[in-house]
């Protein structure tokens, strides 16, 4: 299912209700930005969010899908069967 459009809400620190911000994140889809004197100083997300915005800032993982993908489009794969089997073999031993 796609995901709903966020929308950005901001809260001055001072009227931030810990219950009300973790409801409108998890079901309304909306970003929180807590204030401080009119100055934005945390940001709230759906931790699934917070999950994809790390996963596409880790290099690391980033060159393992492109490797992964330049294996795929060049024929260099197996079929999933074939590796459960030598996974399956090998945890035998």
């Amino acid at each position: 299912m796609p995901k709903q459009a966020s929308q950005i809400t901001r809260i001055a620190v001072d009227q931030a209700r810990f219950d009300e911000i973790i409801r409108r994140v998890t079901e309304g889809r909306e970003y929180i930005v807590i204030e401080r004197d009119g100055t934005p100083v945390l940001g709230i997300l759906d931790a699934d969010e917070l999950e994809d915005y790390l996963d596409l800032h880790d290099q690391a993982l980033q060159e393992q899908i492109r490797q992964g993908y330049q294996e795929y489009q060049s024929g260099r794969v197996r079929p999933v069967e074939r590796v459960l089997a030598q996974a399956r073999r090998l945890a035998k031993r």
